[in-house]
């Protein structure tokens, strides 16, 4: 989100410093790369670093002291119990109260829990400073960011400076007065049926309440989808079928109504175990989003279970295919990743495990047990495995023909776990069927 946001603001013609203590990072950017894969980010970062409107620091004092409106991006990862870790938030604060101008603007663009503004402010206060303070959500999918960036749904900021957020507001109308020409070097086209976003202004809290509960209603959609596929299993429904049908309803929607392993990455989980926390602090229990993070968990475990009873009882001396890492397509993020937790439990078993990711094979490596075996190839994976896990919907491996499947794969079995393949198709390759909610 950082630099995606840096790289934005740039190309609309603003001079952008964007800062962090990681060297390795500050050297992609200055080499004009970035250090994740971002579709379209790589050029649009050599281009900012050529025109000298992109400049990567690890010294606040360079940056923070020349900008009109300074942006905190930094992580929020959550604690033991659940609730958000906000060090780095307050660290970021108080170094910047060292070096801001009295006239610019502070803007919290990390996903935190609500309250979090009031301390930032008071760090400011006890800095001696009375710099404004936005909050300013961010909304981005990995994998998407730029595009969620350019063609955005709605622009929010909070707080109580009416100068200051139109000070944002105008950050991003310059953004968007630049998108053409930013979207045509990134090679992205404008999404089928866009509408033009709005920007709304509110209050501080609205604000940062308004990010964490929209990622936790989606999560209660796709945790509601894997219910019934649970359910459908049982009763020989297809969840398919049942969520096409469902969300046809124009009050619902058919959206992230989306049943399989689960969802992970660094935001959902995050921000629903955040919303938790958040409630019991000031006395509200939010048993919804409990039983939401609950099943979420159980999914990965729910998906080997099925595929243990086709393998005869067992997963000891078997070989399988595990066929994504990253948390989702089109990114190389492996946290929290479903491909990943469902690899260590076949490992755990006593199976030996090939993994594959055309994108996160490096990143995904310190969060997989050293008994699973990461492959350069999906082939070298498939190679006489009892079974294959496809865990993300990468065009690698939903487009791979069905036959080569077949034929690498002595046993036949395709677990879809994310119910991205036709069954009859499937079948009809000589494989056998295991998706979710589809049996």
């Amino acid at each position: 989100m950082g630099l995606t946001t840096a790289v934005l603001t740039a190309m609309a013609g603003m001079k952008t410093y964007v800062v962090d203590p990681n060297p390795a990072r500050l050297g992609s950017v200055r080499s004009g790369k970035s250090f994740f894969y971002e579709e379209g980010l790589d050029a649009l970062v050599t281009e900012a670093v050529k025109t000298d409107m992109l400049i990567a620091t690890a010294d606040y004092k360079q940056a923070v002291p020349e900008s009109d409106i300074v942006i905190s991006s930094v992580g929020t990862p959550d604690n033991p119990d659940g609730s958000s870790n906000l060090s780095y938030i307050f660290a970021a604060a108080t170094e910047a109260a060292k070096y801001l101008k009295p006239t610019a603007v502070y803007v919290q663009k990390s996903t935190v829990p609500v309250g979090t503004g009031t301390k930032v402010k008071q760090i400011f206060t006890d800095a001696g400073i009375g710099n404004a303070y936005v909050s300013n959500p961010e909304f981005l999918r990995e994998g998407t960011a730029l595009a969620d960036s350019l063609w955005f749904d709605r622009i929010v900021v909070g707080g109580d400076d009416a100068q200051a957020l139109e000070s944002v507001m105008d950050m991003y109308r310059l953004i968007e007065q630049s998108r053409k020409t930013i979207a045509k070097l990134a090679g992205l086209t404008t999404p089928a049926n866009h509408q033009a976003g709005t920007y709304k202004t509110v209050k501080l809290e609205s604000a940062e309440l308004i990010k964490v509960t929209s990622n936790a209603f989606l999560t209660l959609k796709i945790s509601f989808a894997n219910s019934i596929a649970i359910l459908s299993d049982k009763v020989g429904a297809d969840i398919l079928e049942v969520m096409d049908g469902v969300g046809a309803d124009n009050r619902i929607g058919r959206a992230f109504l989306n049943a399989g392993r689960g969802y992970g990455g660094g935001c959902f989980p995050k921000d629903v175990s955040g919303l938790i926390a958040a409630g019991l602090e000031n006395g509200v229990n939010l048993q919804i989003m409990q039983a939401s993070q609950t099943l979420n968990e159980e999914m990965p475990g729910y998906i080997i279970e099925k595929l243990q009873k086709v393998l005869g009882g067992a997963l000891r001396g078997k070989t399988v295919a595990v066929l994504g890492l990253a948390f989702k397509a089109g990114t190389s993020d492996a946290r929290r990743s479903s491909g990943v937790k469902m690899a260590n439990m076949l490992a755990r078993a006593g199976a030996t495990v090939k993994a594959f990711d055309p994108r996160a094979n490096e990143e995904a490596l310190e969060y997989l047990t050293k008994q699973v075996v990461i492959v350069k190839d999906m082939e070298t994976a498939l190679q006489d495995a009892d079974a294959v896990i496809v865990a993300v919907d990468w065009p690698e491996f939903t487009q791979y023909p069905l036959r080569k499947y077949a034929k690498k794969l002595p046993q036949g079995v395709l677990v879809d776990a994310m119910n991205q393949f036709d069954i009859a198709a499937v079948n009809g390759a000589g494989l056998r069927y295991i998706g979710v909610g589809r049996s």
